[in-house]
């Protein structure tokens, strides 16, 4: 990926910064709840600014990646949302959940974690 120069990059807030002036994107785990927040460090700044943006979306303004290698990305963190977030149901809620509403999370997880699994298996290494 090259980072393309003189393009300004919006990182919410009302905050903006030229895109070859970037050097890490950090995303924020903890307490991220469904507003995606990203650490943004910047070329001669001591402290990191707080994007309201995910860092994929950032990283979409600053480099000139195909599409579909965005949206693919974008598709398999949301894959690992989804696990993380399903292994905090418990059994008896999964049984009830089954019950109620025919959807088998143990199945939906199982194969969630099959695809997340065959990405890092194929993933190019550096």
């Amino acid at each position: 990926m090259e980072t393309r120069e003189n393009v300004v990059v919006p990182l919410g807030y009302g905050k903006f910064v030229r895109s070859d002036k970037i050097i890490a994107l950090e995303p924020i785990e903890d307490e991220r709840g469904p507003g995606r927040r990203t650490r943004v460090y910047i070329e001669q700044m001591g402290n990191p600014i707080i994007a309201s943006r995910t860092e994929n979306s950032i990283l979409a303004n600053m480099v000139e990646t195909p599409k579909e290698i965005m949206e693919a990305t974008a598709a398999l963190e949301l894959l690992q949302d989804i696990s993380d977030d399903l292994q905090q149901v418990g059994p008896m809620l999964r049984k009830s959940i089954k019950k109620e509403a025919q959807l088998d999370l143990d199945k939906i997880e199982k194969r969630i974690d099959e695809i997340l699994k065959h990405e890092i298996e194929f993933e190019p290494r550096h």
